[in-house]
This record gives C-alpha cells, structure tokens and sequence, in this order.
C-alpha cells in the first residue's frame, strides 16, 4: 500500500495536479453564468459543481497521464524533460496506462451523474483532449488545439447546469482558448531548438522565437477582446469589467518577462502569473454574478 501511494503522489507530481488550478475557474465561471440564467434556482446546484469539478480533475488527469505516455520517448531526447517520471524510470508505463483509465472512468462518471447531453458528449471531449498529444507532430496549430482542450470546460459546465448549450457561452471558449494558446507558445519557445532538430512542429519553431512572442501577444489581445463581448451579451456589471481589467494588466505583465533573447523567467510566466489570471478572473466574475447580479 505504501508503495501504491508513493507512485501514486509520483503520477500527480507528473501531471502536476495542482495545474487544475488554470482551466477550473473558467469552469465554474460558465457553470455560475448558467446558473444566473437559470434564475438562480439552488436545488441541485452545490452537487452539480461537484460533480463538474471531478469530471474536469478527471479529464484533465486521463489528458495529461495519456500525454506523458505518449511523450515519453521524446521526452527522453530532450535535455529540459528527460528527468520527467517515465523516462527516469520513477514510473512504469503500466502504472500510468492504470491512472489514464481510473481518471478517465472517473470523468464518465461523473458526466452520467450531471445529465445525459454530458454523458452523451463525454467521448468526444475525451477525444478531443487525447488528440492534443498527437498534434506536435504534424502542425504547428498544436497550441491552439490545447487551447480549445481547455476552452470546451465552460461551454461544458454549462450545459452539466443547463442540459444545453447557450451559444453565447462561446465566447468564454474562446476566450480560454486563445489565452491558454498564447501562454502555451510563450512556454513552447524553450523547446525552439529540440523541435527543429526532432522534426517537431510549434509556433517558435515556425515563426522564431521572436515572431512565436508577437503571435502570443496577439492571441492574449483577442482574448480580452473575448472577454470584453462575454461581459456585453450577458450584461454583466463593473465586477467583471474590473477582473477583466485585472487579467489585461497581469498579461501585459507576463508578456514583459519573457524576451526573444531572454527565456530565464519563463516558468513564471507560465506558472505564476497565469495561475493569478485565471483566480483573479473567477474572483470578481464570481462576485459580480453572485452578489451584485443577483441582488440587482
């Protein structure tokens, strides 16, 4: 048993569990935005944030497991990821073929106890999510695609409140999506040289390092702008205008710590700093919504 838990706690540690912390607050923002929408009825409601927090820890769990999986012989070559878990040695392929499967159990649980539209959809979210491992191979749009990985949470959490998808909550998709894109191509410009050499595709590797920081830029403005047509369509208050004030700011100072000829500070862009957007952003949408919304 003790042994079982020690790989266990390897298995989070290689996940890095505690980066749950990115897409679940965009979540639970949709699922509140939702719940608004439904006139704020409380029957249900503290079990279906529940049961949406263990289907995204789940998801998200099987994706990343399934990832290293995947990566391990890449991972290996690469003198920044050859200590990861697998390649080490500190876990078995079985092991963590193991936890992909409970994780991924765990998720269709979970989506069967919200309501059957999520149950019905569960596969191909799970799809979509796994096809994000395969995509560095073959196109150089793979941060997007682990952008939407992430940006179908709201849009899902939606509908685990609902049971079905208002088109307006798109905007928050895709405001996850391009900011989750942007910070993964700041994070990607490390790998500038291993994915040349390895016939890997990225923006850094496509565009420079340079290039690869002005399209991150880009990305991060439209998702403000995402924010910005989310706030006007669900006439939603100075809260929210506020946190998406806050996130513009912590952006731009993201996009300072990191220069082409400089990468040394970007594990705290990556990490720090967008750990803060997305607990700040849930901080005053949650407020906004709950508090000043509701007693408008």
């Amino acid at each position: 048993m003790s042994s079982f838990l020690h790989r266990v706690r390897l298995t989070l540690d290689m996940i890095k569990f505690e980066h749950s912390v990115f897409a679940l607050p965009f979540a639970l923002t949709g699922a509140l935005l939702a719940w608004r929408e439904d006139g704020y009825a409380l029957a249900g409601l503290a079990a279906k944030l529940v049961w949406i927090v263990l289907a995204m820890v789940g998801a998200r769990s099987a994706a990343m497991a399934f990832n290293r999986l995947l990566d391990a012989e890449m991972d290996a070559r690469n003198p920044r990821t050859r200590t990861r878990h697998i390649p080490a040695g500190q876990l078995t392929r079985k092991f963590t073929w193991g936890f992909t499967a409970i994780s991924a159990a765990a998720f269709f649980a979970a989506a069967a106890a919200l309501n059957p539209l999520c149950l019905k959809l569960a596969p191909l979210a799970l799809g979509v999510i796994f096809f994000y491992s395969f995509t560095k191979r073959f196109t150089s749009l793979s941060h997007v695609v682990l952008g939407f990985s992430l940006g179908i949470a709201p849009a899902a959490a939606w509908i685990a409140i609902r049971g079905s998808l208002d088109a307006r909550i798109l905007w928050l998709t895709a405001a996850v999506t391009l900011w989750t894109a942007g910070f993964d191509i700041i994070y990607s410009c490390q790998d500038y040289d291993f994915d040349r050499q390895s016939g890997l595709f990225s923006i850094p590797r496509r565009f420079g390092i340079a290039g690869a920081l002005r399209l991150s830029r880009l990305f991060h403005a439209a998702m403000l702008l995402c924010l910005a047509a989310l706030v006007v369509d669900f006439r939603l208050g100075a809260a929210s205008w506020l946190g998406a004030a806050i996130v513009a700011a912590l952006l731009l100072y993201e996009h300072g710590l990191v220069k082409p000829h400089d990468l040394s500070r970007v594990n705290a862009a990556f990490f720090t700093v967008n750990g803060w957007v997305s607990m700040l952003f849930f901080v005053f949408w949650a407020a906004d919504i709950v508090f000043f919304q509701r007693g408008a």
